[in-house]
């Protein structure tokens, strides 16, 4: 691991280029393997619910290790911090392989996901400036998205029977019978090549160390900052956003799925193609943001948040029997159309809450309540999802339950914040 110093006036350079690569590459492996214990979970004809269910396993650990991964971040450098994290990811992803139920293997890859992503955020604002902050922002969330374009295809293409079965004929190795293990095995490269890059990570400043590193202060350090930033008048609008983004994000995939199914006929690996298309419109709306919306007007961009929520419902219409074979292209218009507008609206949020968790309490300790909160959200979204899912109600009612919930809970931070504004308190 490089041991200089950053420069001093934050400028974008090799290093920052390095954690980008680190992020993509991690952050492609677990998009990839996803859909792989999806996969794996058909092979064993697991009940439909344990889709949701698979994700809710991931994102636990977020809530269970919020307020440890906070201060773990914080106390030593973040680039060591990613390297163990990214070890932990592998080691789930390689249970996986040798036959640990696909459930708990992927609890395993969200621990390590858990413990990376207050370090992949919180050196941002330690190695660049705030004037930076969106432009790098934008820059990861760009990357990230990127990440899940290529994994959703990258999944597809390693499920697709002809590709896996040359390759498993090629390579001869025992255990690889299937797609779904072949594409895991493939998947745990991916996180070997993402440990090289966090080894040349650029060492940072420690941030906000814990003075004291017992249970007990720990946790009510955590909700200490839990409360702060919740009262802090720009970080509350900012961490709701956020919160909901994520918890919208993680289900609007699964509903993605199912929808191409019923409305397109499309089977699972064709229609991980259709999650890359709404990854590329987020990636368009991300870059707009980083270049159009300064960190000091980012709430300004709330109201794209309502439409999204509108344009998520129009979803419903999108079908063979309306549009013949030219679904498909109506249906990635309008999937591009609902990344684009989520990319441009959580961006600016996300620097924000950045932004004003640093200076509050530390770059580490803000991310970590800011997972808590969105992973809190992905696990009731994915639980709601689940229970309609097992309740039988159709992908069509599922997606307009959903995408009201978005537009009524942004239309809601809309008035809230414009009410703050009317009271003189931001």
């Amino acid at each position: 691991m490089d041991a200089k110093t950053p420069h001093a006036h934050g400028s974008i350079d090799r290093g920052f280029y390095t954690i980008l690569a680190a992020q993509f590459f991690s952050a492609l492996a677990d998009n990839a393997l996803l859909f792989a214990a999806i996969a794996l979970l058909g092979d064993m004809a697991a009940p439909t619910w344990q889709t949701p269910v698979l994700q809710q396993f991931f994102v636990f650990s977020y809530i269970a290790l919020a307020p440890f991964v906070g201060p773990f971040a914080d106390a030593i450098p973040k680039g060591r911090v990613m390297f163990v994290s990214n070890v932990v990811k592998f080691a789930g992803c390689l249970a996986m392989l040798l036959g640990v139920y696909p459930l708990y293997a992927y609890g395993i890859v969200g621990i390590g996901a858990a413990m990376y992503s207050p370090a992949k955020y919180g050196i941002l604002t330690e190695y660049l400036p705030p004037s930076k902050l969106v432009l790098a922002n934008g820059w990861m969330e760009g990357l990230t998205v990127a990440a899940i374009i290529l994994g959703a295809i990258l999944g597809g293409v390693l499920l697709n029977p002809a590709v896996s079965a040359a390759a498993i004929q090629a390579a001869h190795i025992p255990g690889l019978e299937t797609p779904s293990r072949f594409a895991v095995a493939i998947i745990v490269l991916l996180y070997v090549v993402a440990g090289i890059f966090n080894l040349y990570i650029p060492r940072v400043a420690i941030d906000h160390k814990l003075p004291k590193k017992t249970v007990s202060y720990i946790l009510h350090d955590f909700w200490h900052c839990f409360r702060l930033l919740w009262r802090d008048p720009l970080g509350q609008v900012s961490l709701a956003v956020t919160t909901l983004f994520w918890g919208a994000g993680a289900t609007l995939r699964l509903i993605i799925l199912a929808w191409a199914l019923a409305a397109l006929n499309m089977p699972m690996n064709k229609a991980t193609i259709l999650t890359a298309w709404v990854a590329l419109g987020i990636a368009a709306g991300s870059m707009i943001a980083a270049k159009w919306v300064q960190l000091d007007r980012s709430v300004k961009v709330l109201p794209v948040g309502i439409g999204m929520g509108v344009l998520t419902m129009a979803m419903v219409l999108v079908r063979q029997d309306f549009f013949g074979s030219g679904a498909i292209y109506v249906a990635i218009g309008l999937l591009v159309a609902i990344g684009a507008m989520a990319g441009y609206f959580v961006v600016p949020m996300n620097a924000l809450l950045q932004h004003r968790g640093h200076l509050l309490m530390g770059a580490g300790h803000s991310i970590a309540v800011q997972n808590f909160n969105e992973n809190l959200s992905i696990l009731v979204m994915l639980g709601l999802y689940a229970t309609m899912e097992w309740a039988g109600l159709s992908v069509y009612w599922i997606t307009i339950v959903f995408g009201l919930l978005v537009s009524s809970i942004m239309t809601l931070l809309w008035k809230r914040h414009r009410h703050d504004q009317d009271r003189g308190q931001m």
